[in-house]
């Protein structure tokens, strides 16, 4: 397998490693070899992993692309939310506490590189970290009150580790990266009560009310214990044995959190986090549907080294699209060069890489239901009115945000939509998923993969009915078994 370290700037890099190649970050996601590459790893030693960052970025392609990151993005966001860092904290609390019992001070920093420490007595609390955390360089700052308790997790870049821990950094790297295996943390699953996650605030929630109560009546038929939970309730979440998640789904808001926690306790989940990363970034689906040879509209990565050469592959009007938009929040149309360039420049300040598509009008968009790589409904959204998407937040009668939809038997449906709605699906691995597809000039394109796409009493389970909620919880029963 070929290895590659990726860094901010390569030529700052003070290690040389054996049969690794170093490149930077921005070579990696802007050269079009590496997307090609196959059978690579990539060390991401990028300075920053904040969202939307080069060095998020770096790992989430990596992943589209299908070369092994570490860290994986699902390790980057882990670092970021606080709250589940202290939780996970709680399961290796005993070592905590006995690797650090013999220090005086009230403060204690723990650096770990590549899963060790120069100390050797902080080796087994050094590898636990970085097991959990997957990430290379990693400072944990502790503080004592009536125990040890964890103040802030965070990666660090090579600039901030001290000259005096240079040499050993460097024996830790080449030891490290002569490994042919890599650590991982461990998922396992157990049984029966199910909690679903609703936030009451949500503005497009993925489920109506009458259809959170089917979940519910049907659950309790097919003897599931099912019970309605809301984001505050992440404490709680330890006493369900499966999580199903009717929040709309972002990598920064709860419904990610509470996926996270749900994995690593061994929780059984629709849907994982890994699908809910994947799927809210249009980045990474573009690149992962054209490494896979799906068809789409033209859709181009755009940066701050491309961008004025976008147009000459989209047209014009051209469809903007933020990184993580979903219910069409977030995406825009230009019907003019000076509408792209405003828009692009607004949207490059939020993100460092966005999407661009050529505008591919049509009266409406197949949306086929996967459930673990298996069709369970189809249906017809017809665009809303006067206006060019499904929703439309803008209409001021709310009856007009959304279009008309048909749901139809799966065997109506061409045989060549259900192909490309399943071969999309299999690029994120099982789960529930909503493949939109377009029929333009009898040519199929996929417009996007939703993960926790919508299931509404009246309209998704329209033709098959209780089936449909059924499916869903079979499927959860399954993760359980």
């Amino acid at each position: 397998m070929n290895k590659y370290i990726v860094v901010n700037q390569p030529e700052k890099w003070n290690f040389s490693i054996d049969n690794i190649t170093v490149i930077s970050a921005q070579d990696y996601l802007t050269n079009p070899k590496y997307s090609l590459l196959k059978n690579a790893r990539i060390f991401n030693l990028c300075k920053d992993y904040s969202y939307q960052s080069k060095g998020y970025y770096v790992s989430l392609l990596a992943e589209a692309r299908g070369h092994l990151p570490i860290p994986t993005t699902k390790n980057i966001v882990d670092l970021k939310a606080l709250k589940l860092v202290r939780i996970v904290s709680d399961e290796f609390d005993d070592v905590i506490q006995q690797s650090l019992k013999n220090i005086k001070s009230q403060d204690f920093t723990l650096s770990i590189y590549f899963g060790q420490n120069v100390a050797q007595k902080y080796k087994n609390l050094s590898a636990l970290f970085y097991k959990h955390f997957q990430v290379p360089f990693l400072r944990v700052n502790f503080n004592h009150t009536t125990k040890w308790n964890i103040q802030s997790i965070k990666a660090i870049s090579e600039a901030e580790i001290p000259v005096e821990h240079i040499s050993s950094v460097r024996e830790f790297a080449n030891q490290y990266f002569a490994k042919k295996r890599y650590d991982t943390a461990k998922v396992t699953n157990y049984d029966f009560d199910l909690a679903i996650l609703v936030n009451p605030n949500d503005p497009a929630p993925p489920s109506n009310p009458k259809a959170l109560k089917k979940f519910i009546e049907i659950a309790e038929k097919m003897n599931i214990y099912a019970e309605i939970i809301e984001p505050k309730d992440l404490s709680r979440l330890s006493s369900f044995d499966a999580l199903f998640l009717r929040q709309s789904t972002e990598v920064n808001n709860e419904a990610y959190m509470f996926a996270r926690k749900a994995q690593q306790e061994g929780i059984a989940i629709i849907d994982y986090p890994d699908a809910i990363l994947k799927c809210c970034n249009k980045v990474y689906m573009a690149e992962a549907m054209n490494n896979a040879n799906i068809s789409t509209p033209k859709t181009v990565i755009v940066h701050s080294n491309n961008r004025n050469a976008v147009l000459e592959q989209t047209g014009l009007p051209c469809v903007l699209k933020a990184p993580d938009s979903t219910f069409s929040f977030g995406v825009k149309k230009a019907k003019t060069k000076d509408e792209y360039n405003a828009l692009v420049t607004e949207m490059l300040k939020e993100s460092d890489l966005i999407i661009a598509q050529e505008f591919c009008p049509s009266d409406y968009d197949w949306r086929i239901g996967i459930i673990d790589n298996k069709p369970f409904y189809a249906c017809k959204y017809y665009m809303a009115k006067d206006h060019w998407q499904i929703y439309n937040w803008k209409a001021t009668d709310k009856n007009d945000q959304d279009g008309d939809a048909d749901c139809l038997p799966i065997e109506d449906v061409p045989k060549s939509v259900i192909d490309i709605a399943l071969k999309s699906a299999k690029l994120m691995g099982l789960g529930l998923y909503g493949i939109d597809i377009k029929v333009v000039d009898g040519k199929l394109m996929v417009i996007e993969i939703n993960d926790n796409p919508n299931i509404d009493f009246g309209v998704e389970d329209a033709h098959y009915g209780d089936l449909v909620y059924t499916e869903i919880l079979s499927a959860l029963k399954k993760r359980l078994e």
